[in-house]
């Protein structure tokens, strides 16, 4: 059995995934965990101060805001001068080399908006850090407010997105400067960590998306760079709603790194890929700071059609993200992924089923839909909730047409956590049967095609 038969779907508690011999394929449908964007978007480098009450905080206000515009014009200038003096010059040596770095990692990074928004209004006490934390004898005066890095990657991004920075500023002989990105941690405020905080940056252009990724990786480069457009068409062919049709895919070096792009609560040791989306309003149909993250070493182990499948998989939950509402059915979402990602692959539903087989043959077939609680079990049940989603949606595709199976998913993705007698008026309004009867249909499907 080739490596493409072998496919696994599971869930974890916080995402969906996709297991391919023994690594998961995840798709995470919104990260509320990073901050929303703060409204519209402000000009390039602006820092979009509040209006303190007193002068004294106005001022400050206003040197910070000219800080953070000199740096950030500084990034888009590349201008190394101007960027390391925002950086405080009495600041330990490690966080002045880190800030050198991070300035040339950035060097080949396309921006299309890099600027940094001041929060005022939202400050911590910064008088519960230890003073060598914060080298306060050293400097006139310290503050902690809230900043969000705003940034667009040039080729991937339609719309930028927001990241929170946990930076320090330090006042010293009425300048300020940048003293730390780390001193905040132990109060819980943390600065967002991007590839360039890993390692030098290498980007590749393809018509529909951009690969970010470091030196030493032009093999798997290649082939990503290679099955992304197609993917990308692939997708576009059965999503009928407006996407961008750009993605982005990034390729760390190592689990740290992929562990600092899609979460640190996610179990990257066993995953192969991440979608993820920082912001997502269903209302306007606007997605920021959508990625798929691949795993350093999971990905390599992928034959290209297997590689296929699961770049198909990750980027239909980008291109139906807008139209997806959190709460969705999982056997849905995940179904009908799945079922893109293998769509024309060859694949039969005995080879990407084979644990739902065997239990077809053994007990007979399920008798109700997949719950949403069934995908965050693991092992085998795991499996079971995956492999009948997706011959649930290849059964309706089978049976009602693939139209159906799509409008299907727009109905019920609109609706997110929706009761039992309201998701079976959608099925009878779409299919025109109610769940138990859907199941039933299901059933010999199964029995039938798995006999």
């Amino acid at each position: 059995m080739t490596d493409r038969a072998s496919l696994r779907t599971w869930l974890g508690a916080a995402a969906a995934a996709t297991i391919l011999g023994g690594l998961a394929l995840v798709a995470v449908p919104g990260q509320d965990v990073f901050p929303a964007a703060p409204g519209p978007g402000q000009p390039l480098g602006a820092a979009t101060p509040a209006r303190p009450a007193d002068q004294a905080d106005a001022t400050r206000v206003e040197a910070v805001g000219d800080l953070l515009a000199r740096r950030a014009k500084a990034v888009r200038d590349h201008d190394v001068r101007a960027f390391l003096t925002t950086v405080d010059p009495t600041a330990d040596e490690p966080f002045r080399a880190s800030q050198q770095r991070l300035f040339t990692n950035l060097a080949t990074v396309p921006l299309a908006e890099w600027s940094y928004q001041l929060h005022p209004d939202d400050t911590l006490d910064v008088t519960e850090l230890p003073a060598e934390v914060t080298g306060r004898s050293a400097a006139a005066d310290l503050w902690a407010p809230a900043v969000d890095l705003r940034y667009a990657l040039g080729g991937g991004d339609v719309t930028p997105t927001n990241r929170a920075m946990g930076y320090l500023f330090a006042r010293h002989d009425g300048t300020w400067y940048l003293r730390s990105d780390n001193a905040l941690d132990q109060l819980g405020r943390r600065t967002w960590r991007g590839p360039w905080d890993f390692g030098p940056c290498q980007v590749t252009s393809t018509q529909h998306g951009i690969v970010l990724s470091h030196p030493g990786n032009d093999q798997m480069v290649a082939r990503l760079v290679r099955e992304l457009d197609p993917s990308v068409r692939a997708v576009s062919q059965i999503w009928p709603t407006r996407w961008s049709q750009r993605v982005v895919l990034m390729l760390p070096d190592s689990l740290g790194e992929m562990r600092a792009l899609v979460g640190p609560d996610f179990p990257v040791e066993s995953v192969v890929a991440v979608a993820v989306a920082d912001r997502v309003d269903n209302a306007t149909r606007t997605v920021a700071g959508q990625r798929v993250v691949l795993s350093p070493s999971g990905v390599r182990a992928l034959s290209i059609p297997s590689l296929r499948v699961v770049l198909r998989h990750e980027i239909t939950h980008l291109a139906a993200r807008a139209d997806t509402v959190d709460g969705s059915p999982t056997w849905l979402l995940e179904g009908f992924a799945d079922y893109v990602g293998y769509r024309d692959s060859g694949v039969t539903l005995e080879e990407g089923a084979p644990d739902l087989a065997k239990r077809v043959r053994d007990d007979g077939p399920p008798t109700s839909l997949p719950e949403d609680r069934w995908f965050r079990s693991s092992g085998a049940d795991l499996d079971q909730a995956y492999q009948q989603s997706w011959s649930l949606a290849r059964y309706i595709a089978d049976r009602y047409g693939e139209e159906t199976l799509i409008t299907l998913y727009r109905r019920l993705a609109a609706v997110g956590p929706a009761s039992a007698s309201r998701t079976d008026d959608l099925l009878r309004e779409v299919l025109g049967v109610d769940r138990a009867r859907l199941v039933g249909g299901w059933q010999d499907y199964l029995r039938d095609a798995l006999k």
